[in-house]
């Protein structure tokens, strides 16, 4: 039985660039988004250091502009990756604030507060975001809240995942679950809409915010919700069609000026708060104006966009969007035509160009627009908070299920993946394989545990290696394999050989570090791209295998039947054998019909003298009679 936390317990969307925190009501049975002390129902992720204060939120956002080398956004950009990752070395070149690179490769934030140096990493920050969110469900509630669930995107990694986890430590808070965005949506969503629907529906969850990107396809029946599939990028968003915009003023005040602000951090910083206001005011008008006022030199940038203009700037993200929502269809094996409901979250969603390539594509149906796109993830997220609290009786007994994003398996003989959890599965989940030894009197068998979408084992990411002493004895020894992940996404691996008792086993944490989404997206890309490749390379372990067990059984018989061999017959197929062995090693060297013509080749010299032993021994019978 699942622990049950005392008191209440909040539900935070820790966003890129703005947060939400709710809670459930028991008296008015839903979620309450909580407002901040501005009255609004969501908070900027700013927080700025000045030469009296830290500031953090809304007034952190509102002097961005005459502070920009200390006011700190972008904090989810940073969580969990390493200074030398590609997508933070892009980033260094759009963000006004210092990032160098700390112990381990970590990122490290400088700026100046109170006239002194001071070095923030990314955890830090996002922790100052958490404990504003804490303060405002503070005063909502009127005590002092100790535990949270926090919403993370569904393709954050475990180093991610962990990384926001410390990060709500270091607030004070006692982060009970970290949950999905888009299962969180679902939540919300199912929640306020399909709270007593029988039949099973399946819904499609588009979230596409500030800074992130996911879309899971989730199936709702009895109050069970199991995600099916799950796709995503956690750098793509509503930033990224700000800095196009941003990018487009730069050329063209260069090119009428003359003069390159892309150097100037607070004229950037003024010119990207005009260009986040232009994207709100274009999902409602076709054309709006940029106006500011010296903003360079004391010249002012004085220009318009059109609604046009935008979606051609952005066209290629718009579609990279619509990809990955065919690509998660692809994954959870479902028609798009049987997708009962697809809900919009997160503010970029009601692009209006969005929302037609994303009607276009479910063949014009009508898109689900009722639960609000900035609240619906942390209203999501209360609900799970209350599920996991005691002594609430008013929330639904709602079942969540979730899925691990990338295919997890070992290395096999010839460098093959040997996949025993295909990626989507359903977690927890537990899996086991009957592997055999492959050489005579191996003293030890090593597990190497991996996870992709590569056929070749190398090409996928190591995750752990142990080895398994077995006793030594011929080979085809069964070793049995375990995989097991439980709820919070922790993988166990299990090695056993009965007939000894040998057991070992690897726990790989959330510390282990696996992938940048980045990384995910590129196994998963490549291993269409290499699909092709990945076939042949099968095709010729599988020769390579063949031949090499027929030269195993050739040694087996061989010490039988030498002394009745002609001593050409013996010299001729100990040279095939040693052929065939320097085939083996030098396996990735040949074609894959090189090992199916010597196979050939050597059967027809065994078996010729094999013929000749066998009439030599009928000659004799025959003699003997």
């Amino acid at each position: 039985m699942a622990k049950k936390y005392e008191g209440p317990a909040i539900g935070i969307d820790l966003g890129t660039t703005y947060s939400c925190v709710a809670v459930w009501q028991e008296q008015n049975n839903r979620a309450e988004i909580i407002h901040n002390e501005q009255g609004n129902k969501t908070t900027p992720s700013f927080v700025a250091f000045t030469d009296s204060q830290r500031l953090i939120g809304d007034a952190a956002k509102n002097q961005a502009a005459s502070n920009p080398v200390n006011t700190i956004f972008d904090a989810k950009r940073l969580i969990g990756r390493k200074y030398s990752d590609s997508v933070i070395q892009n980033d260094l070149q759009l963000w006004p604030f210092k990032v160098v690179s700390g112990i381990d490769d970590n990122p490290v934030i400088v700026v100046n507060f109170r006239n002194e140096e001071k070095c923030y990493v990314a955890e830090e920050i996002s922790s100052m975001i958490l404990m504003k969110m804490k303060e405002i469900a503070d005063k909502f509630l009127e005590s002092k809240v100790k535990d949270a669930v926090i919403t993370v995107p569904a393709y954050f990694n475990d180093s991610q995942r962990k990384a926001t986890k410390d990060a709500g430590a270091i607030a004070g808070l006692n982060v009970i679950r970290i949950i999905n965005e888009p299962t969180a949506a679902a939540l919300a969503y199912g929640l306020q809409k399909r709270a007593n629907c029988v039949e099973e529906r399946n819904i499609f969850v588009f979230d596409l915010g500030g800074g992130t990107f996911d879309v899971s396809l989730l199936t709702i029946k009895n109050n069970e919700f199991d995600v099916r599939a799950t796709a995503g990028d956690t750098h793509l968003g509503g930033e990224d069609f700000d800095n196009r915009m941003v990018n487009h003023f730069v050329k063209e005040f260069k090119r009428k000026h003359n003069k390159d602000i892309s150097g100037n951090s607070k004229a950037l910083r003024r010119l990207r708060t005009a260009c986040e206001r232009a994207k709100r005011t274009l999902s409602f008008d076709s054309e709006t104006s940029i106006d500011i006022d010296a903003i360079f030199e004391g010249i002012d940038l004085c220009s318009s966009i059109t609604r046009a203009k935008f979606e051609q700037l952005n066209m290629n993200l718009f579609e990279k969007c619509m990809e990955t929502v065919e690509s998660c269809l692809t994954d959870a094996k479902i028609d798009k035509k049987n997708v009962d409901d697809v809900v919009l979250v997160g503010g970029s969603s009601r692009i209006p160009k969005v929302m037609q390539l994303l009607q276009e594509f479910f063949n014009g149906k009508e898109l689900c627009l009722s639960i609000n796109p900035d609240e619906a993830v942390a209203y999501g997220a209360a609900v799970q908070a209350a599920l996991l609290s005691d002594g609430i009786k008013s929330v639904p007994n709602l079942v969540l299920r979730d899925v691990i994003p990338l295919s997890l398996g070992i290395m096999v003989k010839g460098d093959v993946m040997s996949v025993l959890i295909p990626r989507n599965s359903t977690i927890p989940v537990k899996k086991k394989q009957v592997y055999h030894t492959c050489e005579d009197d191996q003293p030890g068998v090593s597990i190497d545990v991996y996870e992709g979408e590569r056929m070749v084992a190398s090409e996928n990411n190591l995750l752990g290696v142990f080895v398994l002493k077995v006793p030594l004895a011929p080979r085809g020894l069964p070793v049995t394999v375990c995989f097991s992940i439980d709820a919070d996404g922790i993988l166990n691996v299990s090695a056993e050989e009965e007939s000894s008792g040998n057991k070992k086993d690897i726990t790989i944490t959330k510390e282990n570090g696996r992938l940048s989404t980045e990384e995910i997206m590129r196994m998963i890309e490549e291993a269409e791209k290499f699909k092709a490749e990945d076939i042949k390379f099968m095709k010729k372990v599988k020769a390579m295998n063949v031949l090499e067990d027929y030269l195993y059984n050739m040694r087996k018989v061989m010490k039988d039947v030498t002394s009745m061999l002609s001593l050409t017959d013996k010299m001729k197929i100990n040279a095939a054998m040693v052929k065939g062995k320097m085939l083996i090693e030098d396996k990735m060297d040949r074609e894959t019909f090189v090992f199916v013509d010597f196979l050939k080749e050597l059967e027809s010299i065994f078996e010729s003298a094999l013929k000749k032993i066998n009439k030599a021994y009928s000659d004799d019978e025959s003699d003997s009679d």
